[in-house]
């Protein structure tokens, strides 16, 4: 434990920062995986539907910092892709 009060200031505010961000991560993870299960399934709209939810997240997580907004772009395309392929199909 450090002993300047700056430091121990950093000390509390890094780990606050730390748990708001893995709570964030994990809402994130959570979406996309919401997602992928949708568009796995048969039903278009639910798909679109959890396909809009997860972009707002990944944009959401680029603007704090969470990810690099080419990791948020390439999961968007990616999951799009895929949506394309089941509303072709139906």
């Amino acid at each position: 434990m450090p002993n300047i009060k700056s430091a121990i200031k950093r000390v509390k505010v890094s780990e606050k920062r730390r748990l708001r961000n893995a709570s964030h991560k994990s809402a994130l993870r959570t979406a996309v995986k919401t997602a992928e299960t949708a568009i796995a399934g048969t039903n278009v709209d639910t798909a679109k539907a959890a396909l809009i939810a997860a972009s707002k997240k990944l944009d959401k997580a680029v603007t704090k910092g969470l990810i690099h907004k080419n990791a948020a772009a390439r999961k968007k395309s990616r999951l799009a892709k895929r949506l394309n392929v089941l509303s072709a199909q139906s």
